[in-house]
């Protein structure tokens, strides 16, 4: 399982994502589209990452809105995995 960072490791990673906020135990990002289309061609983009770290964000689809939620479930919290994951798929247009 992996370990769960502690409050100013979290802020520290925090900082650096541009887009993210964090909500209790989870990073969130929201990200608006042309159309549902377009929306549903960005949610596809993250499969392969997702899928290469083992790491599954928690995923809301409203028509041109995404929104991308990463946590750790069975660590309970943040963890290293999701600002990994986030940094990813803040790359993703």
């Amino acid at each position: 399982m992996a370990q769960l960072l502690g409050d100013a490791e979290i802020q520290s990673q925090a900082s650096k994502l541009s887009g993210w906020t964090l909500e209790g135990s989870k990073l969130q990002t929201t990200r608006k589209f042309k159309d549902f289309i377009e929306a549903i061609a960005f949610v596809n983009k993250l499969v392969e990452p997702a899928e290469s770290a083992g790491h599954h964000p928690d995923i809301e689809i409203s028509y041109n809105k995404v929104k991308v939620t990463l946590t750790t479930h069975d660590a309970g919290g943040l963890t290293q995995k999701d600002f990994d994951v986030a940094a990813t798929i803040s790359q993703i247009n």
